[in-house]
């Protein structure tokens, strides 16, 4: 079966989440991405938990699949050469780290498009290069607090919460796939190489602020920052019987389906509740009444009534819960696999479907450098030249773990 990107070579020269995130979307659609790393290996191999075998953990595992490791030290002029002679046959260069560190190790987005007309250069970088935070490192959590997202989830003490949950490196992953593949469109209509930065910075900012810019979206403001439907203080899961339960109802007709279910079909009536607008203002003692209404009822019984009513609702989940989510179960999501040697695991199958093309779990993660030897051979290295590179430690690869029992 035909992938959609068959015959795209990407060099991935990521580490952390928003790289490899970015290239596990491309490598899933069938793209050949080569993951570049040092001896050391991508650093999520080691800061994610235990595994079977060094640096395997399961984060590492579920957002490297479908790739191959080429480790070289890029220090050593024969590591840097092979990584150009790579470079020589791709198609998108993506990297994460400062525009610094590549302009030292001559990888900067001038040198490699002289080099290879039509490649994609796509630089990850924190802040824009055209801002004064030019350069500066920066972490999920960092940006987290930076774009407000910590302050908006401060408790009820008033103190700023991460999301637990790397959500701005893997949504700026999710804007540099699409920027590749806008890009890669592209030129197969014009044949030009493009170069692309995606600031994560900004790219989070401007995404959080088409949410909560609201009333001051206008000049003069309308009304103040905040979508207030969404800061409120009871703008969370519902307190059930037994649990919590989940509900969204933005219409009208839903919510005056919802009074119904509920056995108050008066208070569609109420002047505070009957409209959107009035809603809002009155958001607060909405989410009151509705936690009011709710608070003696099982999950189960308020789930099924709900859904009778077409009122969108899922029961919220824990994670060992969610596990055992049947719906996960019918779609297959997550499967047992037997890993070369990590032996039985769980494996995150993609979700995407797409006429013709079936989005397998195709290749298990690699080990650092696995496939450095079978990509040099691609890029015409004799054996013997292979020898020396590994010899001289300007290549490398982990010692084969042994099969798990």
């Amino acid at each position: 079966m035909a992938m959609p990107l068959a015959g795209i070579r990407v060099v991935d020269l990521t580490s952390a989440v928003v790289g490899p995130y970015c290239t596990q979307v491309l490598a899933d659609y069938g793209a050949d991405v080569i993951k570049l790393e040092e001896k050391s290996g991508d650093v999520i191999r080691w800061i994610s938990g235990r595994s079977r075998t060094p640096g395997m953990s399961g984060k590492f595992m579920h957002m490297n699949r479908n790739k191959r490791s080429i480790s070289l030290d890029l220090k050593q002029p024969a590591g840097r050469e092979a990584l150009l002679k790579l470079v020589d046959s791709a198609d998108v260069f993506l990297h994460n780290m400062r525009n610094a560190a590549v302009g030292r190790l001559g990888l900067d987005g001038t040198s490699l498009m002289a080099r290879r007309p039509g490649l994609l250069y796509c630089g990850i970088v924190g802040f824009g290069s055209d801002g004064r935070y030019a350069g500066r490192p920066a972490y999920d959590s960092i940006l987290q607090g930076g774009t407000a997202l910590a302050s908006l989830l401060a408790g009820a003490d008033g103190q700023p919460r991460y999301v637990p949950y790397v959500v701005i490196d893997r949504t700026a992953g999710l804007m540099v796939a699409h920027a590749v593949l806008a890009a890669l469109f592209a030129r197969q209509r014009d044949g030009r190489g493009r170069e692309i930065e995606v600031p994560m910075f900004e790219s989070y900012a401007g995404l959080l602020l088409s949410e909560h810019l609201y009333g001051h979206s206008f000049e003069p403001p309308t009304d103040r920052l905040g979508d207030r439907r969404l800061l409120d203080a009871n703008a969370r899961p519902v307190r059930t019987r037994d649990g919590h339960v989940c509900i969204t109802t933005n219409t009208d007709a839903q919510v005056h389906k919802l009074f119904i279910a509920l056995g108050r079909p008066d208070l569609a009536a109420d002047a505070r509740f009957a409209t959107s607008l009035a809603r809002i203002e009155h958001i607060a003692e909405f989410f009151a009444l509705r936690a009011e209404l709710l608070a003696q009822r099982a999950t189960g019984d308020i789930v099924d009534l709900l859904l009778r009513h077409d009122i969108p609702c899922m029961p919220c989940h824990t994670l060992e819960s969610l596990l055992a989510d049947p719906h996960l179960g019918d779609v297959g999501l997550v499967q047992a696999a037997r890993h070369p040697t990590q032996g039985e695991i769980r494996q995150i199958r993609p979700a995407i479907r797409m006429t013709g093309f079936d989005p397998a779990v195709r290749r298990p993660a690699p080990h650092i450098g696995q496939h450095t030897r079978e990509v040099l051979g691609e890029l015409g290295y004799a054996p013997e030249r292979i020898a020396e590179l590994f010899d001289s430690g300007a290549a490398y690869t982990a010692a084969d773990a042994p099969p798990h029992a």
